[in-house]
């Protein structure tokens, strides 16, 4: 069972990743976000952000749906993520170890190739 402080040491032990100040987490490379605190909104209440479910980056339409079907306990989405490539992770029902794949993978989406290059050359043995 993973958390947000997980989601925050898993994210800031890549490279160039900057902690946006706000109410959760919000993790960005390069100026682009590839992993926050989920804003749930409902009707006739005011915003709440959810530091028990991760935002992510996916990438495109295809891995979204594989992971929603291929893992409706963990991963969901809302209306509101329909068109974008963004899924909702509930960080109790994911593994440590799962998460950081999640997470690699998305800074990998949003990082310029230079970075992506610099961190693929570094893990080669």
């Amino acid at each position: 069972m993973a958390d947000a402080d997980d989601v925050r040491h898993l994210a800031l032990a890549l490279p160039h990743v900057v902690e946006i100040d706000s109410a959760g987490f919000d993790f960005r490379v390069a100026g682009k976000g590839f992993v926050w605190s989920y804003p749930e909104r409902r009707p006739g209440a005011p915003r709440r952000i959810r530091t028990d479910i991760a935002v992510l980056y996916v990438g495109d339409e295809a891995e979204k749906q594989a992971l929603l079907l291929g893992e409706p306990a963990v991963f969901f989405t809302t209306p509101a993520y329909d068109g974008l490539p963004l899924v909702m992770v509930r960080l109790t029902q994911v593994s440590v170890d799962r998460l950081k794949e999640l997470v690699t993978d998305a800074w990998r989406m949003r990082a310029p190739d230079a970075l992506v290059g610099d961190v693929d050359q570094a893990s080669t043995p």
